[in-house]
């Protein structure tokens, strides 16, 4: 792999928000990418965590969640590094966890969020292939 992969949930409108931060605003040189458009078995990430929470896909390691945002920011260089270095200090990380799962679990009421974004893949997959939900909804 010559480049990092971050992967985020490309279903989710709030999820795709942040993703589009991160590629007008972010200098990161990883990748960013839906986990509904990866390879998730040559990058070594299960479908469920990458469902639970985004990914960084390094050349020698995976972390996911708030580890992965502070893996990005670091990748970035300048001060996003320092943000980066901040968040992954212990402390923090400790803190940052439990923020983390409160936002994915609440990410459909947040400023670019859709009802479909707290719907799990399972459903969103099966109200698509039923045309409940058109795919630029979801």
């Amino acid at each position: 792999m010559s480049r990092p992969v971050f992967l985020y949930d490309g279903d989710c409108s709030f999820c795709s928000s942040c993703a589009r931060f991160i590629d007008h605003r972010i200098p990161t040189s990883a990748q960013v990418v839906p986990w509904q458009f990866a390879d998730l078995d040559a990058l070594g990430v299960t479908r469920d965590a990458a469902e639970a929470a985004v990914q960084w896909i390094g050349s020698d390691r995976i972390v996911a969640g708030p580890e992965a945002i502070a893996s990005l920011l670091r990748d970035a260089g300048s001060v996003w590094r320092v943000l980066g270095v901040v968040l992954a200090s212990r402390p923090v990380l400790w803190m940052c966890w439990p923020a983390y799962r409160w936002i994915s679990r609440n990410r459909h009421r947040l400023p670019g969020g859709t009802a479909a974004c707290s719907l799990p893949q399972a459903e969103r997959d099966r109200r698509k292939a039923a045309g409940v939900v058109p795919p630029s909804v979801v």
